[in-house]
């Protein structure tokens, strides 16, 4: 059998073009940093409000969190873990969507709340105070249910659920 070299390597050249397409495809769909969700509770006033959050621990998905994403679904967040308690400082460069920053104790009662932060801006955003974890849910969540600052949060993070 005799192969045109040129056209065999034209026709390689397109295939890897195409899979590279349909990969960078698929990455670029998927969420940025953590992928597992995990269930978690805020015991309120109104009664048990339930979320499903990403979990980041490692720093590579702390510092990324949820950076460039569009949007961000009512009752879904990311829950930083910052073991052990400590002062944190979050910010908002390269996110996009508004959110409520939930700071919380180690002892799973919410520290904070930092209401509809600025999507993009590098203004710190301080615990101000230890916390041992952040939730981050899309902005309005705490006023739409109620969250406040001495309420109770169910996750394995601080001993429950």
């Amino acid at each position: 059998m005799n192969f045109d070299r040129k056209a065999v390597f034209a026709i390689a050249k397109r295939w890897l073009a195409a899979i590279l397409v349909i990969a960078g495809v698929a990455v670029g769909s998927a969420p940025a940093g953590a992928a597992s969700f995990q269930p978690l509770e805020i015991v309120t006033r109104n009664g048990v409000q339930v979320f499903s959050v990403e979990i980041a621990t490692t720093e590579e998905e702390k510092q990324t969190g949820l950076m460039y994403r569009k949007e961000l679904a009512d009752g879904k967040g990311m829950l930083f873990d910052f073991n052990p308690e400590q002062e944190v400082s979050m910010w908002m460069k390269n996110t996009y969507v508004s959110l409520d920053m939930i700071f919380i104790r180690a002892d799973g009662r919410i520290l904070r709340i930092a209401e509809n932060t600025e999507p993009m801006s590098t203004r710190i955003i301080s615990s101000k105070g230890p916390a041992r974890a952040v939730l981050e849910v899309v902005a309005g969540t705490a006023q739409k249910y109620g969250i406040r600052a001495g309420d109770r949060v169910g996750h394995p993070l601080f001993g429950s659920k």
